[in-house]
């Protein structure tokens, strides 16, 4: 359960279905397998930026576009997933975004093109959108154990695909930039055949998602105010994911390693560390605070020598870890919208912010100079923080009414989505 303050009641753990989450059916590990090739998606392409850039002879600035049309479809696709979903069922949904995904990631390893690479980029997001927004309620439908054995098995795969990578795109990268793209194609393939094979199909939900039920539950004030605080944050976040590879200007390998134990933080600091903050000092005090903190250390980060930039990078993890969790379980807490439909509206809004990062970092570049970016990132994360402070009343009113929640849950959900 949530507590008022944003974070875990108490006596509310998972300790239930920790004995059982390694006894799961074969569709379960299908379906987590492919959930941590799909989070690995997201920071694949960062240690083979530098290298995509040289190979297609494209600007930083063109390069990023990867980012952006990625995001881009997947803040588009939050309105269409749960249409999807509801309509054909979750097994349809989970085969049709793997299949997508298969196709696109291969096309992109083909590309000759810097356009080319973007838009089959595009096309891979909104495939990675249509499985991730489903994995999770597959998984909890097929778990054994009850659903915190399945929640706990879902973190794992985000955790673990967030950390790995980086280090899948520099281990492969360091051949060609190609070669990562070849290798979530065919990963993403094994898993189409496995869920195929061991999945059964799940039941329909008892209510159809319309097209227009996320925009609707942004009419919620406190919902509103965290979507807008998150898009904030988010320009921050992917400013770092997307733009710091080119600072630091390092190898696949070396550029892989940085960031995944960048991602190793972020996995720790959001499971672990973020809720044991918030019930010790509620959830908005955390997050002012570790907004703060991220705006300082990516100040640093663009004003440092090379070495401050990478403790300043893996460092970044940890402020993020902590963020994701408090937004998602504000964003979910303080409306009466249903989850997904609370989580695709709250998630339209942010992920607009993960597309234009990646643009306008580079560009600022070459209108200033290398350090600005880092300063309009720095203010993005604090005007983040001011809208938290600004609408803390409606961030959180009516909280305490609203049926309690698992934290760790909703936490999750919102990745989904």
């Amino acid at each position: 359960m949530i507590s008022s303050t944003g974070g875990p009641a108490e006596g509310d753990t998972l300790d239930a279905g920790a004995g059982s989450i390694l006894r799961q059916p074969k569709a379960v590990w299908a379906t987590a397998g492919a959930s941590v090739v799909a989070f690995m998606g997201i920071g694949l392409v960062d240690p083979i930026l530098p290298s995509i850039a040289k190979g297609l002879d494209a600007t930083p600035s063109q390069v990023s576009l990867l980012f952006t049309s990625y995001f881009l479809i997947t803040a588009v696709a939050m309105l269409v997933t749960g249409f999807v979903s509801s309509r054909i069922g979750g097994k349809k949904t989970l085969l049709l975004g793997l299949a997508l995904v298969v196709v696109f990631a291969g096309l992109a390893g083909t590309s000759g093109s810097v356009g080319e690479l973007v838009a089959f980029r595009a096309g891979w997001g909104l495939g990675n959108a249509l499985f991730v927004s489903t994995a999770l309620a597959v998984i909890v439908g097929a778990a054994a154990g009850g659903s915190a054995a399945a929640i706990l098995l879902y973190e794992s795969a985000l955790g673990l695909g967030m950390a790995c990578g980086p280090l899948l795109g520099a281990l492969l990268g360091d051949a060609s930039w190609r070669y990562p793209f070849f290798g979530t194609a065919f990963l993403m393939a094994v898993g189409f055949l496995c869920i195929t094979a061991f999945l059964k199909e799940q039941p329909k939900p008892a209510r159809k998602t319309s097209l227009l039920d996320p925009i609707k539950a942004l009419g919620h004030g406190g919902l509103a105010s965290a979507a807008v605080s998150a898009f904030f944050y988010n320009y921050t976040f992917f400013t770092v994911l997307a733009f710091t590879p080119f600072v630091l200007n390092m190898t696949p390998y070396k550029s892989g390693a940085v960031f995944f134990c960048w991602g190793v933080l972020l996995a720790v600091f959001s499971v672990v560390v973020a809720p044991r903050m918030q019930q010790r000092f509620g959830s908005l005090k955390v997050l002012g605070a570790s907004l703060v903190l991220l705006a300082a250390d990516v100040l640093v980060l663009g004003y440092g020598d090379h070495t401050t930039a990478i403790v300043c990078t893996i460092l970044s993890g940890a402020f993020i870890g902590v963020n994701n969790t408090v937004y998602t379980e504000l964003a979910l807490g303080v409306s009466d919208a249903p989850r997904p439909v609370a989580s695709a509206g709250y998630n339209f809004v942010r992920w607009f912010a993960a597309a234009a990062a990646p643009y306008f970092a580079p560009k600022i570049e070459e209108w200033s100079d290398i350090h600005i970016p880092f300063v309009v990132a720095a203010v993005t994360a604090v005007v983040g923080a001011v809208v938290v402070l600004v609408r803390r009343n409606a961030l959180t009113h009516e909280a305490e009414e609203l049926q309690p929640r698992h934290a760790t849950e909703d936490r999750v959900t919102v990745f989904a989505n």
